[in-house]
């Protein structure tokens, strides 16, 4: 897909966990070593690891005000296996979020969610309004509206099919 900047801080994790899925192609990344790899995920695990990159597209769309590309475990209900601990240093009073028991990766999106729901920026990631697109991106447009992953590739598509349309 197009070149973008990054989702900022732990958000960037889960753009990159959906975004390993090109709808359009077909590819899967968790398909290949490298990308089990570049997630710390084992052969065994993928399964679950695609199973929540599916319920996080979701409600990624959700937050752009698309509906479900396909049924999936809402997202809640998978975070619930994910427990986050939070420790405070005894020396600096600094608090952080760590995950207990459970799945590595189930938690580390945990806590990325958690992170971005005080820093507000969690209802800015969202999914393309492309069907054949669905790629998560961070919509940093100035009034947080923004509906495709890309104005010169997706958002250049849809007003074309618009135009052609009329």
């Amino acid at each position: 897909m197009s070149e973008r900047v990054p989702a900022p801080g732990d958000l960037a994790l889960i753009e990159a966990l959906v975004n390993t899925l090109d709808i359009e192609v077909g590819a899967d990344e968790l398909d290949t070593a490298d990308g089990r790899t570049r997630f710390g995920l084992t052969e065994e695990e993928v399964p679950q690891a695609r199973e929540l990159r599916e319920s996080l597209r979701a409600t990624l769309l959700a937050h752009a005000g698309h509906p479900a590309h396909r049924a999936t475990t809402p997202l809640g209900e998978l975070l619930s296996r994910a427990p986050l601990l939070v420790t405070v240093d005894a020396d600096d009073g600094s608090a952080r979020l760590e995950p207990t028991d459970g799945e590595p990766l189930l938690s580390r999106v945990a806590a990325a969610i958690a992170g971005a729901l005080v820093a507000g920026t969690w209802p800015r990631l969202k999914a393309c309004e492309a069907p054949t697109c669905h790629w998560a991106y961070y919509d940093r447009s100035p009034a947080g509206r923004g509906r495709w992953c890309s104005m010169a590739v997706c958002g250049s598509r849809a007003k074309m099919r618009r135009y052609r349309a009329k």
